[in-house]
């Protein structure tokens, strides 16, 4: 499903290479995979996780997604590619403050021009799935930390995307809701079929996942 091969990143100041963030990466992630990104902090874990969602540019290398090159695609071509193909949780929630966590969650979709009855089922269902159905009309400022998560975790999955790209999603939580969130993101995954890739050196992630990809400096350096 996904492909790297012989990646590299650098982060430049001015015209020096400052940080050689990842080092002739190859790797594969199959459809369906629950899998992990892990190593210490710096490692390359939410860079690699940025390329691979083309959310950043790589200087060498090549990325596909389901045979398709992502890293020749155009600025708008990667926009298009992320909104239809991927969905995204970072730590962050990045929720929309003035929408409720139905619009919020429905939103992805209606980027993408789905029908209003559609939306409003899907946003149904899956609320119901991450049992947060009673908070629909609520706005997130009214949420605990562990249940805008699972707002942003909803509004990733709802448009059904081919891959979800998770960067620490259990970083603001605490270990009940961090045990919540992953069992929530394996049922997505198994009932679903969503392919799920997290970024994170979080425990409850290592014993969630049924893959991990060890970076250091860069480098996978287990796998």
């Amino acid at each position: 499903m996904i492909q790297l091969t012989e990646v590299q990143k650098y982060f430049y100041r001015g015209e020096s290479r400052e940080v050689h963030a990842l080092k002739n990466i190859n790797l594969t992630i199959e459809e369906g995979e629950f899998s992990l990104l892990n190593g210490p902090s710096g490692c390359g874990k939410t860079t690699l996780l940025n390329a691979i969602g083309a959310l950043d540019s790589v200087d060498s290398g090549k990325i596909y997604l389901d045979e398709k090159e992502i890293t020749t695609l155009s600025e708008d071509e990667r926009t298009l590619l992320r909104l239809n193909e991927m969905g995204f949780v970072f730590q962050s929630y990045n929720l929309v403050p003035v929408l409720s966590v139905e619009e919020n969650i429905g939103f992805i979709m209606k980027l993408r021009g789905f029908d209003d009855n559609e939306i409003k089922n899907r946003v149904k269902e899956v609320a119901e799935l991450l049992e947060i159905q009673d908070k629909l009309q609520s706005l997130p400022n009214t949420l605990s930390g562990g249940q805008q998560q699972r707002v942003a975790v909803a509004r990733a999955v709802a448009s059904k995307p081919k891959i979800i790209l998770a960067d620490e999603p259990t970083a603001n939580l605490d270990s009940k809701n961090s045990i919540a969130l992953m069992n929530m993101m394996r049922r997505l995954n198994e009932e679903e079929g969503v392919t799920i890739l997290f970024a994170s050196h979080d425990e409850y992630v290592i014993e969630s996942v049924r893959r991990i990809i060890r970076l250091n400096d860069g480098s996978i350096v287990e796998d």
